[in-house]
């Protein structure tokens, strides 16, 4: 995986734009109306859905597999920004408690014992009271059925990566030890929507 994103983002400078996602700034809106000024990112990327959060004065600290992605955010946040370098399957990298924990279209990429470790380890990084929010494909995104089927809802991409897509009961059965608060599908962009997620928020 880290072999994978080092090369894509070396052979693509900006793969995904400079703008941030839409969900971003809805999330943007839900940390605002918590009274939260504080987040971590596991999937950091280059920072596009970061600088949303960072631009609007939270404290933002990250988690990123590519060293490069690492190297182009930093022009963008010097050293405002955490980022620690690593795959979020080695999580924790810091015994710091954060009011919110948000992790975009990055738990698909993992098989199941690994999403759950993820789950569990951001829930354990949360503060009390504290929120966490992933955005997960769905079983209604175009990309459901192409490539390979390795085991149920898991496909190997033409891309080379292995897509995990949720459903209400994998959701139910991975999320909800963590207290679900909401689970939605999305659409991404908004507007003109190519994408279909679930966002998934859990409160500690």
């Amino acid at each position: 995986m880290t072999e994978f994103w080092e090369s894509a983002f070396k052979s693509n400078e900006r793969m995904w734009g400079e703008q941030p996602t839409d969900n971003a700034r809805n999330v943007l809106e839900l940390l605002q109306k918590q009274h939260i000024s504080s987040v971590l990112i596991p999937g950091f990327g280059y920072g596009r859905n970061a600088k949303v959060f960072y631009d609007k004065g939270f404290e933002v600290t990250g988690i990123e597999v590519s060293k490069t992605a690492i190297e182009r955010a930093r022009k963008h946040f010097g050293s405002d920004v955490t980022i620690h370098y690593g795959s979020v399957t080695e999580m924790p990298f810091d015994k710091t408690q954060y009011p919110s924990i948000y992790c975009y279209s990055l738990i698909h990429l993992l098989n199941k014992a690994d999403r759950i470790k993820l789950i569990d380890d951001c829930y354990s990084q949360l503060k009390p009271n504290g929120i966490m929010i992933f955005v997960a494909l769905s079983i209604n995104d175009r990309r459901f059925g192409v490539g390979e089927e390795l085991e149920k809802n898991t496909f190997h991409s033409p891309q080379g990566l292995n897509l995990y897509f949720y459903d209400e009961a994998s959701i139910k059965e991975e999320f909800g030890p963590y207290n679900i608060v909401e689970a939605n599908e999305i659409n991404e962009p908004e507007a003109h929507p190519n994408e279909r997620h679930w966002m998934i928020v859990c409160k500690k």
